[in-house]
């Protein structure tokens, strides 16, 4: 298998830059101004927190997360139900992720 040149490389990071670029500049130049109807502006207020949830998913639900035993793959869960429960009471980002960091530092001591 031969190595990518410095062309070829060019090209492919040339077409993912502006692709990217297609992709983030040109709907913001394209709205600019218009009103979004309240359903659509509804949606994409769910993106984020959407995203968010897809990658806690990942890190807390993995295939095959019990074959070590249940404390290992549970502690990650209870770590994330004290986090539910400061968001709950406090809704500050900066107590989740410090309750968060906390309790999983104590279950991985037990």
């Amino acid at each position: 298998m031969e190595a990518m040149g410095w062309g070829d490389f060019l090209i492919v990071f040339a077409c993912c830059a502006l692709t990217m670029l297609a992709c983030r500049v040109l709907p913001l130049f394209a709205l600019k101004g218009k009103e979004l109807p309240e359903n659509v502006e509804q949606a994409l207020g769910f993106i984020p927190p959407a995203a968010f949830a897809a990658l806690v998913a990942n890190d807390l639900l993995t295939p095959g997360m019990f074959d070590a035993g249940l404390w290992p793959a549970a502690a990650p869960l209870v770590a994330a139900a004290v986090v539910v429960a400061v968001a709950w009471k406090t809704k500050s980002l900066l107590w989740c992720a410090l309750s968060g960091v906390a309790a999983y530092a104590l279950l991985m001591m037990l």
